[in-house]
Formats: C-alpha cells, structure tokens, sequence
C-alpha cells in the first residue's frame, strides 16, 4: 500500500498558524464531512495498551452549551464554538472492561481470545494489581486524545481551544457522566476563528530548540 506525506513545510506552517482560539465566528460551522473526518481522529487516538479508556461527548446544541458555560468560567468559547467536545475518561477500568477490549481485539483481527491470555495478564498485571489508579492512568489518555485531536484540526485548517477551566462536577451532573462511570477530564472548542481575534495574530511564544530538545 502506498502512503503519501504532507510536505513537512506545511505541517509546520500549520502548526505555527495554530493557536488556542479566543474568539469564534458565530456564524460559521464545521462542515459534516470535516467533523467526521475529526470525529474519525478521536477514534484512531493512540493508547496505552490500546485500552481507549474514554468517551468522546460531542456537544452542538446551544442550550446544552449555555449550561455548560456557567460553570466554564463563563468563557464565551463554549457558545461561539461550533463543535464543543468534553473529553471524559472511564472511571474504573477493571478486568470486566479490559476483556471486552480482548473480545473485540479478537474479532477484529480474526483470532481466538484464548491466544490473548498473555497480554491480558500483562495488562491486569500492570493496571489492576500494579498499583496504578486506574483513573488517573485513564485521565492522561484522555490528554493523548486532546493533543491529537488539536494537531488533526491545525492540518484541516480548523481552529480550536483547549480548556481545563471548567468544573468537573457540575459537568458531569449536567452530562449525567457518573451513572454512566464517566468523568470529565479537559474540554476543546472547535470551529472557526473571528476576525476580531487580536490574538491570532501574535507571534507564536516557545522557548528555543536548544532549551527543550536535547540529542545523545
């Protein structure tokens, strides 16, 4: 099979025009074919141990919106945007949950559960009785989803915010998360940035190559 790369300029030109988005255009919203492609991202997110211990709530409707800016500090994003997404992470991931990943891993590559009792004990070994929380593991693979989520926007020319100013709690009430032993981890709001966005316009700030890459 043959793969073709984006010309390594434009992912960096991308990446450069990128920037955490302040002020949405109201009056524009992701095609369908775009978000599915981005939704289709989500799905392909890398994780530990391929476990994907996460949900993905997708939210397009304005009074869930405005519910949910009360308690986001009431940042402005969380209605300009036209998608809003609340990444949530499983709360409890346990033996239950990691054989129904075994069971589609099997069906999936045509094979035999029974041939996957070895990477089961690994993982059991190292989720469960490893001494790891579970949630707080389940957590970071929540921010993994995020960072490639952001990336997948910048190439398709798609704005977005990442937001942690928000609080959990009330979230999940409103989303009805817990019954569903989900939590609300970090949040984006994607769409298309307004022209009266002083910021994207300001020079990107990183400290130089040197100072956080280092080569042995």
């Amino acid at each position: 099979m043959s793969t073709t790369s984006i010309p390594s300029s434009t992912l960096i030109g991308n990446l450069h025009w990128r920037y955490a988005t302040k002020i949405f255009n109201t009056e524009k919203t992701i095609p369908a074919e775009i978000w599915k492609a981005l939704e289709e991202t989500l799905v392909l997110t890398p994780s530990s141990c391929g476990l994907q211990p996460w949900k993905f709530i997708v939210i397009t409707d304005k009074e869930m919106k405005e519910k949910l800016q009360v308690h986001s500090w009431n940042q402005a994003q969380v209605t300009q945007c036209s998608h809003y997404v609340v990444f949530t992470a499983i709360k409890k991931v346990d033996e239950a949950y990691i054989d129904s990943f075994l069971a589609r891993t099997a069906e999936v590559r045509g094979t035999t559960i029974e041939s996957l009792n070895g990477y089961r004990n690994m993982v059991v070994g190292t989720l469960i009785h490893g001494g790891q929380g579970t949630s707080e593991w389940a957590a970071r693979q929540a921010y993994i989803a995020l960072g490639n989520f952001m990336t997948a926007a910048a190439m398709l020319q798609i704005d977005t915010c990442p937001m942690e100013g928000f609080v959990p709690a009330e979230y999940d009430k409103i989303l009805g998360l817990e019954a569903r032993g989900l939590a609300s981890v970090v949040c984006c709001a994607a769409g298309y940035r307004s022209e009266n966005d002083k910021y994207a316009q300001l020079p990107k700030v990183r400290f130089p190559r040197a100072d956080v890459i280092e080569h042995f």
